[in-house]
């Protein structure tokens, strides 16, 4: 079965779009075929990938992961059945497809919200598809709601990714408490694959001291590399590649080692 790594924070702004989706095409680089999802109804991932013409027409046409979750029921005749294989794109990246997200999610928990075994949705639909995969990445929104326990009802590991401020290193161990507590209640186990300090080098408030105090606090999980902001990173999203297509070999150098060092603790390499 696929290794599923969700990418989770309550906060956003911590760079865990960007390291989702390289963490991604990463994969693909070394050859393993790999599945990204995009869980965030701001679908950030979506178009770090892919324009919003292509996105509109697919979405129209095959849907998205807002269909998997049934939160689009509104718009689709009530015997369709929704086909996985279509939602997906194919090599969005070498050897990386794409689970598109969608603004419906917005309301995800309001439309899904009293149906029976909402939390194993996207399981029930990925498990045709699953293994086809060797990595499937889940980028959740910054919070713990169905979106995000979909993700980790079907995940083995979880990295989280966190900007060296004051506000961004306060919900880490509630977040990890939170998800042990979630895989207790659904009978899943989840490791943690590391806690990533992304963002680094943004103005930030006591910054080396907080940097420390999580270090300190959260030892080994906590990964060796920081990933510095850059801003290749930022426009290699406008461009719809991922870092290692731009020409930054620092910023190149940073992902690649926080990519094996994720590897590394998921079991990957």
């Amino acid at each position: 079965m696929a290794t599923v790594i969700s990418f989770v924070n309550l906060k956003g702004g911590v760079g865990k779009t960007a390291l989702s989706v390289n963490f991604s095409a990463y994969c693909g680089i070394i050859g393993k075929k790999t599945l990204l999802i995009d869980l965030d109804p701001q679908t950030n991932a979506t178009f770090s990938c892919i324009k919003p013409e292509l996105w509109e027409e697919h979405s129209n046409k095959n849907g998205t992961v807002a269909d998997i979750l049934g939160v689009r029921n509104h718009v689709r005749a009530e015997t369709e059945e929704t086909d996985v294989n279509k939602i997906i794109m194919k090599e969005i990246f070498k050897n990386v497809d794409l689970i598109p997200s969608h603004l419906d999610l917005f309301t995800v928990d309001l439309d899904i919200g009293s149906r029976v075994a909402r939390e194993r949705l996207l399981k029930k639909h990925l498990n045709p598809v699953m293994e086809n995969y060797d990595v499937i990445v889940c980028d959740c929104p910054p919070n713990l709601t169905l979106p995000t326990q979909n993700a980790l009802a079907i995940s083995t590991h979880y990295v989280v990714p966190v900007s060296p401020d004051f506000l961004s290193s306060l919900g880490i161990a509630l977040l990890m408490k939170r998800v042990a507590s979630f895989a207790s209640d659904l009978d899943v186990n989840i490791a943690n694959a590391g806690i990533v300090l992304s963002r680094v080098g943004r103005p930030s408030t006591f910054r080396e001291q907080t940097t420390q105090s999580i270090r300190d606090a959260f030892g080994n999980d906590v990964l060796t590399t920081e990933i510095r902001e850059r801003s290749s990173v930022a426009e290699s999203t406008a461009l719809n590649k991922s870092v290692f297509d731009m020409n930054n070999s620092e910023a190149k150098a940073e992902f690649q080692n926080v990519c094996q060092e994720i590897m590394r603790k998921a079991g990957l390499i």
